[in-house]
């Protein structure tokens, strides 16, 4: 026996009186009304309740594969944790995982489920696939800010346009920026346009997985034709497939025949083509041959117009003006954090019947709002350096040394040592794989200026304010 959580879970419950039946049932019912019929069918209904430990106030869910459960973390976690802790205060934690294919769920569903093989969007989905894509993501639903607006505009086009003027599309930038939402807005505008339009998305490690088995069912034949037919391909986080020849190969054979027969190409990575490392010379060559797009951090005024966009869509939710700013301030790092930390307030206010104001947000997400202080990205202030300056951002890690550039990225260079925790060498990499001794040099030279130059001193203390707020 495994202890006493599991010795008190390890059994069938099938009667309507049992309290985590009823609660589980309860939870369930909750997210069909709140995500609709579609969302709940194709991501939450296949959760299967593994065991609950009273002593360590855990729940274990699982799902028929880790990709699904991937996803279920990334988009409910916490709304499942609230909502378990809700019905059972004894829950402090819930733990999402793929099921053990040689253990069943200890726990039967209140209702019959068929588990599909695969899921609709995180594997190879062939549309029209309904459930397959999340409705929620839509580009009306899409907040534009000059941080992504190439590329929101450049995705929209992609769907739209009946003549391409670029192929393929690649969308890059860190994690929780968007990235995904544009794919599945990109996906469902187009469907709806071409009604029975072949419209396949995965993600690099799929196409990596799927490929490795058709080598081993010898039936690669058969993987080449089911995406080369594609109207439109969607290719998620292709960073995944650095270092794996035999699958980069295929993937670049894959692309040329997309791109030659003129149909739809996107992709999507967290780093531009050439700061992809493991990946061959000729696919960053072909990515680049299309529009290159980056989504960046959102700047305050985008992050307020997320937020205000959110509670549109939380009726009942009063969260005044200044707890607004104070989200928006304090939660930079990436939208996802933010909506979930909106949530979450949202959820403890109702919980605990207490309005919401500056105080209670503090409290609710002390430790969220911890780990967001200083996190600055060399990438973020890259782009803020370059737009104050005007000049393209690609100057930052170009061998130019004309003044007009070698300026502002010695600026960035100051603004990444006194605001990051990176070393020299790991700042001289992110700007062109520059030597150490650059940046000290760089480091030097904007300080002794800034001593005597009073617009340069301005210009700083207005960048970091910037990048802090």
């Amino acid at each position: 026996m495994r202890g006493t959580g599991l010795n008190v879970a390890a059994r069938t419950i099938s009667g309507d009186d049992d309290p985590l039946l009823a609660a589980w049932a309860h939870i369930r019912s909750g997210l069909k009304r709140d995500h609709g019929a579609r969302l709940f069918d194709g991501w939450l209904k296949p959760i299967a309740l593994e065991s609950f430990d009273p002593e360590a106030g855990t729940v274990r869910l699982s799902l028929p594969s880790q990709f699904m459960a991937d996803w279920v973390q990334s988009h409910f976690a916490d709304r499942l944790r609230l909502a378990w802790a809700s019905v059972l205060p004894g829950v402090r934690e819930v733990v999402i995982g793929a099921a053990d294919a040689d253990r069943p769920p200890l726990f039967d569903m209140p209702e019959p489920v068929a588990f599909p093989a695969e899921p609709a969007a995180p594997g190879l989905a062939e549309a029209p696939a309904p459930s397959g894509f999340d409705p929620r993501y839509r580009f009306e639903t899409f907040v534009v800010g000059k941080a992504n607006e190439v590329a929101f505009n450049a995705a929209r086009t992609l769907a739209t346009a009946d003549r391409l003027t670029f192929n393929p599309l690649f969308i890059h930038g860190a994690t929780g920026r968007g990235k995904t939402h544009l794919l599945h807005a990109l996906a469902q505008t187009l469907m709806e346009r071409q009604p029975g339009a072949n419209v396949l998305y995965m993600s690099a490690e799929r196409f990596m997985v799927d490929f490795i088995g058709a080598l081993k069912e010898n039936d690669t034949l058969g993987f080449k034709r089911r995406l080369r037919a594609a109207d439109l391909l969607l290719v998620d986080d292709v960073q995944f497939i650095a270092g794996k020849e035999s699958t980069q190969e295929e993937f670049f054979h894959t692309m040329n025949e997309i791109i030659v027969a003129g149909r739809r190409l996107a992709i999507t990575s967290d780093r531009a083509p050439q700061d992809l490392d493991g990946i061959e010379p000729r696919i960053l060559s072909r990515l680049s041959w299309g529009l290159v797009a980056d989504v960046n951090a959102a700047d305050l005024e985008l992050r307020i117009s997320i937020i205000e966009r959110k509670l549109e869509q939380m009726p009942g939710v009063d969260v005044p003006p200044d707890v607004v700013l104070f989200l928006a301030k304090r939660i930079s790092s990436n939208v996802r954090e933010l909506e979930g930390a909106l949530n979450r307030i949202a959820a403890y206010a109702t919980m605990r019947d207490r309005p919401i104001d500056v105080d209670f947000a503090g409290e609710v997400l002390a430790n969220l709002l911890r780990s967001n202080q200083r996190k600055i990205s060399i990438d973020d202030i890259q782009t803020r350096v370059s737009d104050h300056y005007r000049i393209r951002k690609a100057e930052m890690t170009s061998a130019r040394r004309a003044r007009e550039v070698a300026r502002p990225r010695q600026v960035a260079m100051y603004l990444a040592k006194q605001l990051t925790p990176r070393s020299l060498p790991e700042i001289g990499r992110k700007f062109g794989g520059r030597d150490h001794t650059t940046v000290i040099h760089a480091v030097k030279t904007i300080e002794k200026l800034r001593a005597a130059d009073a617009e340069l001193d301005a210009d700083l203390a207005l960048l970091t304010r910037q990048l802090e707020d």
